[in-house]
Order: C-alpha cells, then sequence, then structure tokens
C-alpha cells in the first residue's frame, strides 16, 4: 500500500470514529457534528460572512446553507443580508447561541480529558502536524 494511501485510510478512519465519539455527546444538545463545527467557528468570532465560516470549515455554500438555515430556525444563529450587497450574508450568534458554548464545553471537555488519559498522545501536537498537513494539501490543490 502507498504512503498516501496508508495515511488517507488512518485520517479517514481516525475522523470517523473521533466524529462519532463527540456526536454521541453532542445528542444530549440535539445538534449535529456539522452544526457544532459552524457554532465553534462562530465562538471563536462572532458575525463572520457566510463565505468566511466556508473558508475556515472548507464547505460551500451549497452545504453550509442548509446547516444556518437549521441553526436560524432552533434559534442559535440570525442571518443578515448585507446592506451594500445583498449577496454577501453576514451570520451571527443570538442569546442562546452564546449560551449554548458553556454547555457545549461541559459535554465536549470531559471527552477531551478521557482521550488524553486513554493513549499517549498528546493532543495539542497532533493537532499542530494535521494542521501542517491539512495546509500542505491545500497547497497541493491549489497548485494543480
Amino acid at each position: 500500500m502507498l504512503p498516501i494511501h496508508q495515511l488517507s485510510l488512518s485520517l479517514y478512519s481516525s475522523s470517523r470514529l473521533l466524529i462519532q465519539f463527540i456526536q454521541t455527546a453532542l445528542n444530549e444538545l440535539n445538534l449535529t457534528y456539522p452544526q457544532f463545527l459552524v457554532l465553534s467557528v462562530l465562538w471563536e468570532e462572532d458575525g463572520l460572512k457566510v463565505n468566511e465560516i466556508g473558508k475556515r470549515l472548507y464547505l460551500d455554500s451549497g452545504t453550509l446553507t442548509p446547516l444556518l438555515k437549521k441553526l436560524e430556525a432552533m434559534n442559535y444563529v440570525r442571518r443578515q443580508r448585507g446592506e451594500a450587497d445583498e449577496r454577501t450574508v453576514h451570520v451571527e450568534l443570538t442569546y442562546p447561541g452564546k449560551s449554548l458554548q458553556v454547555k457545549a464545553h461541559e459535554i465536549i471537555e470531559p471527552l477531551n480529558e478521557q482521550m488524553t488519559e486513554s493513549s499517549d498522545l498528546k493532543l495539542s501536537e497532533l493537532n499542530h502536524s494535521i494542521s501542517h498537513l491539512l495546509d500542505s494539501i491545500e497547497k497541493l490543490k491549489r497548485s494543480n
């Protein structure tokens, strides 16, 4: 098996298992993992444009728009068209969306502790390596 194939298989399998692990906890909040990711981006920086959220999550607007509509229906975000350019849509957290951050942290933090305790992995180092890999893949993708 080629190294790139081994890497892609390992990343794919690890990602699926990790998402399932997190999703089990998110069920308590009635959130899907993709919804949680969108909220996480907004918890870091509120008031982003849809395309900015998409860039951070590597999602196109066709995938992101239904997520945002659902989060808006749940009263976690508010979408507003730009005054200068109606094609631009800004997304802001509502008060319930902001408040959900504390609940999500309370649910996710024990998972973080379990991951750290159950393995010799230093998650911050692993995250750094994967972020570097992601940057490298993105550069390769743009050059082709």
